[in-house]
């Protein structure tokens, strides 16, 4: 058995490598990650240097609370206004929670960089496991891409609101960069993430850490600045029972606008599966990983309620907030920042400088994003999966994925072309990152929960006889917001009004399947050993 790879499938049908790593001349036979990673199948590659903060602070910086809620914000006062911000976003974080649970559990069975194609390839069996595997590993990094591209871009798009404001503001002949501005502010935010991901992973944590830090932080600094220089604010009564119903789509339905404002809350919590992608790289990953990931949401949930209370208290006018005529060209953070400060000291530059402490965030959110993309493309990579795999998982000197590295923020680049011809085209490739991300989470949970129901071994983090409730919880949820942001978000329905979100989700099903059907069932056999290569 020495240095060789059993396969052993059980009775549900899910097979599970079975490695010796005692007496391979790689293995720490005195670390239990070490012997854990090849009881899954592979040599320890990168270095294992993250603690449980660490790998914590890697998801906490890429949901970034301060990215999402601060590039949306203006889509929910449309939708909704304070209501869906405020209900809103309790709803979508249970919800969510019920996910990170789900896919905690199964973290904790899976230590692997793989994270989610690895768990839908062992929880299939034989028969099933490289098809599900396939589908959920493609899903999973063009997703991770998506969300890659939409926060540097939504980067760039601040940056441009800040010199805008900074000029002046649009009322006061205040610069507005075209669109190949913007473009190139996006190029340059990408390049600064691929030079900082091919720094060690002990630097990396550092600036995750730091990241993590400064997202709390900033949280709290203005969730109680903004409504305190604010010179009008809004009662607690139009905070937690106002709903806005004049949005300008010709929508009426009170359910309906509520539902659809609920974007702005299941968009910025994604991307916690960096905790699971980053287990290769975490110390007592099988404990340390779910942690991260189940620590991720429930922190971000409490300070972005904080955060969305706090800024809501400043708002008094959410039609002007919403008019691309006013200073910041209709981005209602900005314009809130921005108007507080003015009506209070006749100047905007303190909101202005509040912009840029979302900045930061918003730039450490694209950094952990690129990291969390390269370990998918390297674990992907490492099975044969992508097109030039054999170089897509090299490491370098430093144990970095470099190629891996460079190769996601060019397709982030590649993605966010499609906004020169057509914001309808870059709109529908965007909303990849939100039910393309989700569709890659509910696929394992919904193994887990079916196919290997009797025959899932949970590892140290469980959820015991809970397991199965809260795993179907968690899939209804995402067949949910599959359906619900894919409907029209307003009438009448024309080329430029169209929501293409089931457009582009089902173009790269097909794509994938396509690719499955044509190529991919010939060589790809799901997750395989590379401990004797």
């Amino acid at each position: 058995m020495e240095g060789t790879i059993q396969m052993s499938e059980d009775e549900g049908g899910s097979y599970f490598p079975l490695a010796a790593a005692i007496g391979e001349p790689d293995a720490d036979v005195n670390n239990p990650d070490d012997l854990r990673l090849k009881q899954l199948g592979y040599r320890q590659e990168l270095s294992r240097n993250l603690s449980a903060v660490a790998n914590f602070s890697m998801a906490f910086s890429i949901i970034s609370v301060l990215t999402g809620l601060t590039t949306l914000y203006g889509t929910a006062l449309r939708y909704g206004g304070p209501v869906t911000l405020v209900y809103g976003w309790l709803i979508v974080g249970g919800m969510t929670m019920a996910v990170g649970l789900s896919m905690a559990e199964i973290c904790s069975a899976f230590p692997t960089s793989g994270g989610l194609y690895f768990w839908s390839g062992m929880l299939c069996g034989r028969r099933w496991g490289p098809l599900a595997s396939w589908l959920t590993g493609w899903f999973n990094i063009v997703g991770q891409w998506a969300v890659t591209t939409s926060v540097d871009y939504s980067l760039a798009q601040l940056i441009q609101v800040i010199i805008l404001l900074s000029t002046g503001g649009k009322n006061g002949g205040g610069y507005e960069a075209s669109k190949y501005v913007v473009i190139g502010f996006h190029g340059a935010i990408l390049l600064l993430h691929a030079i900082l991901n091919s720094l060690p992973i002990s630097i990396l944590s550092f600036f995750g850490q730091l990241a993590a830090i400064w997202n709390v932080v900033g949280v709290f600094l203005l969730m109680i600045l903004i409504p305190s220089v604010a010179t009008e604010r809004a009662s607690a009564k139009f905070v937690f029972t106002h709903f806005n119903t004049d949005n300008g789509e010709g929508i009426n339905s009170r359910v309906y606008i509520f539902l659809l404002g609920l974007l702005m809350s299941q968009y910025t919590l994604t991307g916690y599966d960096a905790s699971a992608h980053m287990t290769e790289e975490t110390k007592n990953a099988d404990r340390n990983g779910p942690k991260g990931i189940i620590s991720a949401i429930g922190i971000s949930i409490i300070v972005g309620w904080g955060y969305i209370l706090g800024i809501t208290f400043a708002v008094t006018d959410i039609s002007h907030l919403l008019d691309e005529n006013n200073d910041a060209g209709g981005y209602a953070i900005a314009e809130v920042f921005y108007q507080a400060f003015k009506s209070r000291y006749g100047s905007g530059v303190g909101g202005i400088i509040c912009l840029g402490v979302v900045a930061v965030a918003i730039f450490f959110c694209g950094m952990s994003s690129v990291t969390s993309n390269s370990r998918m493309a390297y674990a992907f990579s490492r099975d044969g999966a992508m097109p030039f795999s054999s170089l897509w998982h090299k490491v370098n000197k430093q144990d970095v994925p470099i190629y891996a590295v460079w190769l996601s923020a060019f397709i982030s680049f590649c993605m966010a072309l499609t906004s020169l011809g057509s914001t309808v085209a870059f709109d529908a490739m965007v909303s990849i990152a939100t039910i393309g991300l989700y569709i890659a989470y509910a696929l394992p949970i919904f193994f887990r929960v079916t196919l290997a129901q009797k025959s899932f071994i949970p590892g140290p983090f469980n959820l015991g006889r809970y397991g199965v409730i809260v795993g179907w919880v968690a899939v209804l949820w995402v067949a949910t917001i599959s359906v619900l942001f894919s409907l029209p978000v307003s009438y009448p329905i024309t080329i430029e009004t169209l929501n293409y979100t089931p457009v582009a989700v089902g173009c790269l099903l097909v794509l994938v399947v396509s690719y499955w059907i044509l190529w991919g069932r010939h060589w790809f056999k799901g997750p395989i050993t590379n401990i004797n290569k």
